[in-house]
């Protein structure tokens, strides 16, 4: 593990159980998959786990990620850590993770979001890399204060988002709140959200990681072992969600 401190938080790039790009030498190919976001891509790790469930299915990945609390994607196209990590190694994918609340809000997203995501996939292609919209999932109880009253409300505003700005940009989507729509429809109270009602639990950050593990390989996580919080039945609703949600539709998410 390589570890930077800049003010209130830490850049790192580790494999965990996952053995990287460095060794073994000559074992295949690598991917490298540096993600930028807050706090929805930091509680429980998700670079990490995605690493490891990468692992079990056989592919060596090695991650970096740049995720201070309630940075938006602003803050990262004006950082000079994301120029200086996007040099500092050949990235396959970056991933792009906003705000939580700043998709569902019209204004706000014609205003900050999509200048900086212009920006920010400007920035990545000239490194040499794609970038990777994360689409996220709503508030359990939606955004009542700004006129989404549930969670539906707000799910659909913020698909709407990030299926604009991915389209235009001609980019990748992770569609991890689609897949989690389709988790929620299942159970009266899924256990995705912590206490909060916005942050993962570790099912929806194993969830998110089934559906990079779909989008970046294109291959489905159904059957891997890698779930260490979770029963074999919570991480098999999570790896089938992922599979029919990213490969129903390759197309749709940019994959194709």
């Amino acid at each position: 593990m390589v570890a930077v401190c800049a003010g209130a938080f830490v850049l790192y790039s580790r494999a965990g159980a996952n053995p990287g790009c460095e060794s073994p030498r000559g074992a295949g190919a690598c991917t490298r998959v540096f993600f930028l976001g807050n706090s929805y891509t930091a509680v429980n790790d998700l670079p990490t786990t995605f690493a490891a469930l990468a692992w079990s299915g056989g592919h060596r990945v090695e991650t970096a990620i740049q995720a201070p609390g309630g940075w938006t994607l602003l803050d990262h196209s004006t950082s000079q850590l994301t120029v200086g990590v996007l040099a500092a190694s050949r990235w396959d994918y970056v991933v792009l993770q906003e705000q939580s609340e700043i998709p569902s809000d019209s204004s706000q997203r014609q205003a900050v979001m999509y200048p900086a995501a212009r920006d920010l996939v400007a920035m990545i292609r000239a490194a040499g890399a794609s970038p990777m919209f994360f689409l996220t999932w709503a508030h359990r109880d939606g955004w009542p204060q700004n006129g989404m009253a549930d969670y539906a409300s707000m799910q659909a505003a913020i698909d709407t988002a990030y299926l604009f700005i991915a389209g235009e940009q001609h980019a990748a989507v992770a569609p991890v709140g689609f897949a989690w729509s389709e988790v929620a429809g299942q159970e009266s109270s899924p256990d995705l959200w912590q206490g909060d009602g916005s942050h993962p639990s570790t099912k929806g950050t194993y969830l998110a990681a089934c559906v990079f593990y779909a989008a970046i390989f294109k291959q489905s996580p159904a059957g891997l072992g890698y779930h260490p919080w979770l029963s074999d039945a919570d991480a098999a609703q999570a790896q089938d969600a992922a599979a029919a949600t990213v490969l129903g539709d390759l197309s749709r998410w940019g994959l194709a």
